[in-house]
């Protein structure tokens, strides 16, 4: 496969945000399933509000889309995992097993303190960082879920704004004990992007890890703001848009693209902005068409 062939997906946080729930009109599950069918997308996150197990499936199958992820996010504080956070994490798989789903992508509580540096960690003497163990545990726990998943489901970890893995080289430091597991890393460009990363550089970097890819943009004018802290973090930053359409931001989509083409990646593209200044249902076009263009003029 190239990636030409790869699913394009898109991730409905658009439309039901889970943690700024003002951000869009409250929509159904159908209304979402059905404009994204209707969009040509191959498939979708679990969102909120949505079903669960063969109830989902259902639902997706008579519009003929896939379950390309279910997102976990795990509570975390400045020593590490907290205590519960591999029963929730296998909880999550199991229920994306349930609805045949085929990624399950994992991240990391954020926290006041890295809210408060969030888009400049390595700019910041003195930022609050994870200890070296709270890697070693994080690395543990994926490696277990790889164990634990069917054949034909994978575990990716995505670096997060405002979490403790956010910088690349807190990236850099949880994927050198990820070789040899069966995890590998969700590179989401934008989020990347925000933490001081040079997309294209990370794809290249990580290139054998990487399973599944976030294709996000970022308003270069917003992250600014963040970076010079304007913005009352990782929330007031989303509230002014930091995450824009597909082709609009700072992002270099064609060089990423030429990057995961170099690197032999055919996974999911899930097209993903968490908030918008166009409807919902507008964004999910536009990030849409624009990903299909970028895809077709690498034959140029």
């Amino acid at each position: 496969m190239s990636l030409r062939e790869a699913p394009i997906g898109c991730v409905p946080i658009v439309w039901n945000n889970a943690d700024l729930v003002d951000l869009a009109p409250e929509a159904g599950y159908a209304g979402i399933l059905d404009t994204l069918a209707r969009l040509g997308y191959a498939g979708t996150q679990v969102g909120r509000g949505f079903p669960e197990g063969a109830a989902l499936a259902a639902e997706l199958g008579r519009r003929r889309l896939r379950l390309a992820e279910l997102y976990s996010t795990l509570p975390a504080g400045p020593a590490g995992l907290a205590d519960d956070a591999g029963a929730i994490a296998h909880r999550d798989l199991g229920r994306l097993v349930d609805a045949g789903g085929e990624v399950l992508v994992v991240a990391v509580d954020g926290s006041r303190e890295r809210d408060a540096v969030c888009g400049r960690v390595n700019g910041i003497d003195g930022a609050p960082r994870w200890p070296p163990a709270a890697f070693d545990r994080l690395a543990a726990l994926l490696d277990g879920l790889a164990r634990a998943a069917p054949d034909d489901v994978r575990i990716a970890f995505h670096p997060h704004t405002a979490s403790w893995v956010e910088a690349p080289d807190e990236v850099d430091a949880l994927a050198s004990r990820l070789a040899g597991t069966g995890a590998g890393l969700c590179l989401d460009v934008g989020h990347y992007l925000v933490g001081g990363g040079d997309p294209v550089e990370g794809i290249h970097r990580h290139a054998t890890l990487i399973r599944h890819v976030h294709a996000k943009d970022v308003d270069p004018a917003v992250l600014a703001r963040l970076r010079a802290g304007e913005l009352d973090g990782f929330a007031g930053a989303i509230r002014a848009r930091l995450f824009t359409e597909l082709g609009n931001g700072a992002l270099d989509l064609g060089g990423i693209l030429a990057a995961l083409e170099a690197i032999g990646y055919a996974g999911w593209l899930m097209v993903e902005q968490d908030s918008s200044w166009l409807t919902p249902a507008e964004a999910a076009a536009a990030g849409g068409r624009v990903l299909r263009y970028a895809i077709r003029e690498l034959d140029r």
